[in-house]
């Protein structure tokens, strides 16, 4: 495969799902892909929910275009945050727009949603899913997933510390003592361990719990109090570095151990999911209703159903004096440093993708491998395959 890198026509279109303020090139990113040899073409307005003018893209030698259809239509490569599959009600109307060969980058959360990944097939487009970039040391520059657990797991701290009545610091008055809340974070995963660190710097007693022993230095190094449970964990974690999914028996025991350590905790936060498939249930009801009243839950995989019970998505649910958060879509309530932080990712893939075969990426590398989607009119990912085909011989 030749190493001579190829040279994109980029277009970055306004991003259209409801609640979305991200934007998947900032002026920075766009300045380097230039630098590069590239050109870019950003639809108007699309960066002003991150904090970016029109203006600030001109200063850096990007095309800013009026319409949605100049910038699919007159580029090799579209970026965006939230592609078709994750945005299906109003991403309907770009599958359209899609033209052979073209290469569309973005999150498409294909492993939940097979059947749209089958409706892009057919349109001939090169369609890469961030979420699939592999966890290895030479993908790590690209990994999205994690930049946005980044995030998630900052903002998540912030937001439980404004609903819990207690202030997290000790402190040492002329009122007397004020005691330190206690949190418990559950998962330390990239969202964990940033929820952990947060609720350190704020002074809080933190303690975390993983399902992977091998995270037990990880939380310590960052302060926090790891809780061992008597669970058999062997095989607990995937080649990719995420936590494999358990049978029910080994949830119930988990809850069972866990129950102690949240009746004492100010604070909650979870962190669970599993790719393309619901959140395990580690927070019942009855532990709710164990915790001190005024106590929160915060359950960062509300978007998969919610490691809590209770756990409504975007609802903040009241029960019984006790308050269970369920955010969706924190990166994008940050979305400034999300977008930069997105950006970089997209531009180190792009760059790989320019040395790996451009527009006929190589896919025998794994990185392309792993998050190629959809070539030549077809399903490429070995991944989505094996999914696909074990829900037809369930079916």
């Amino acid at each position: 495969m030749s190493e001579e890198k190829t040279q994109f026509k980029i277009g970055v279109p306004k991003e259209t799902y409801a609640s979305e303020n991200r934007v998947a090139l900032v002026p920075d990113a766009v300045a380097t892909l230039i630098k590069d040899g590239h050109s870019v073409a950003i639809e108007s307005g699309a960066g002003l929910k991150a904090g970016h003018a029109d203006t600030a893209y001109l200063a850096v030698s990007a095309t800013v275009v009026s319409s949605r259809e100049e910038v699919f239509n007159n580029n090799d490569v579209i970026l965006q945050v939230r592609a078709y599959g994750t945005n299906v009600e109003a991403g309907k109307g770009d599958i359209s727009k899609y033209r052979p060969g073209q290469i569309v980058i973005g999150h498409f959360d294909p492993l939940s949603n097979p059947a749209l990944v089958e409706e892009v097939a057919v349109t001939s487009a090169s369609v890469f899913a961030m979420e699939l970039v592999p966890r290895t040391t030479r993908a790590q520059s690209m990994d999205a997933l994690s930049s946005m657990a980044t995030v998630a797991g900052y903002q998540a701290v912030l937001l439980a510390a404004s609903a819990c009545p207690k202030m997290f610091p000790l402190l040492m008055t002329a009122a007397g003592t004020v005691a330190p809340a206690h949190v418990f974070v559950v998962g330390a995963g990239v969202a964990g361990l940033q929820a952990i660190a947060t609720a350190k710097r704020l002074g809080a007693i933190v303690h975390a719990y993983d399902v992977r022993p091998a995270v037990k230095e990880q939380v310590e190094s960052l302060g926090g109090k790891f809780v061992e449970l008597d669970l058999t964990t062997e095989d607990s974690e995937t080649s990719g570095g995420y936590a494999k999914a358990a049978g029910e028996d080994f949830y119930r025991k988990q809850r069972e151990m866990m129950s102690a350590v949240i009746k004492e905790s100010d604070v909650v936060i979870t962190t669970a999911a599993v790719p393309g498939r619901k959140a395990p249930i580690l927070v019942t009801k009855e532990m709710v209703e164990g915790m001190n009243t005024g106590s929160v839950v915060l359950d960062l995989a509300a978007e998969r159903g919610g490691n809590c019970e209770l756990t409504v998505p975007g609802e903040t649910v009241y029960h019984e004096g006790r308050k269970i958060l369920g955010p969706v879509n924190l990166p994008s309530t940050i979305p400034y440093h999300a977008s930069q932080m997105y950006a970089r990712n997209l531009v180190n893939l792009l760059k790989h993708i320019a040395r790996t075969g451009g527009m006929n990426p190589d896919r025998t590398d794994d990185i392309i491998a792993g998050t190629l989607l959809t070539f030549d009119g077809k399903i490429v990912c070995e991944q989505l395959l094996e999914i696909m085909n074990k829900n037809k011989e369930q079916a």
